[in-house]
């Protein structure tokens, strides 16, 4: 059975704005206002979820969706590191850094590393796809607000790509990207922008 998954990035923050390793800080005003002017460029879906920081679930409120908070979608485990400025990061540990950007295996903050943030990503995805139909006998529906680094990682997983692509793929805030298909054969159709409600 066709499984049709969706995966909505959350409005900016703070945190992104400056370029922070995301602490689980929540949506600032900007962001409620820029999610629920798309409230209604939101797809339906059978299932809603979305992960389970104050960000993803600021926007799941925003955009008007009752969606469960589900902790397999969880943001990447940026350990000692979470909270940081990147910059800040780089200055003081390079080789560090260096070694996360181009070592799929490497965690040295402490957390996780690329290869179990995808590994865990595409476990997620392919327990929907074993999951079975939508209550209408035409597929399941499943639409998340999840974060950026999630949404990449369930691409390299879905598509079979190396690792190393995570670096190469961007989501930008507020975007839908949609993975159709069943177990071991995705298709998948990424980046379209939640358009605001037409004024007046």
């Amino acid at each position: 059975m066709t499984v049709r998954v969706m995966l909505i990035s959350p409005a900016l923050n703070a945190a992104l704005r400056e370029a922070r390793f995301d602490g689980d800080a929540p949506l600032d005003a900007a962001g409620v206002r820029r999610a629920a002017a798309t409230a209604t460029a939101v797809p339906e879906a059978d299932r809603l979820l979305h992960g389970p920081s104050e960000r993803c679930a600021g926007t799941a409120e925003a955009l008007g969706l009752c969606a469960e908070p589900e902790p397999a979608v969880r943001g990447w485990d940026m350990g000692r590191w979470s909270g940081r400025r990147l910059a800040a990061v780089s200055a003081a540990e390079p080789e560090a850094v260096s070694a996360w950007l181009t070592d799929p295996s490497a965690a040295p903050h402490g957390g996780e590393s690329l290869l179990e943030l995808c590994s865990r990503a595409g476990r997620w995805l392919e327990t929907l796809a074993s999951a079975g139909g939508g209550p209408d006998g035409k597929g399941h529906r499943v639409l998340g607000v999840v974060e950026p680094a999630v949404v990449r990682a369930v691409i390299v997983g879905a598509l079979g790509l190396p690792p190393e692509s995570f670096w190469r793929l961007d989501v930008a805030p507020l975007t839908l990207t949609a993975l159709s298909g069943r177990s071991g054969r995705w298709n998948l159709r990424c980046g379209q922008p939640l358009s605001p409600a037409p004024v007046g």
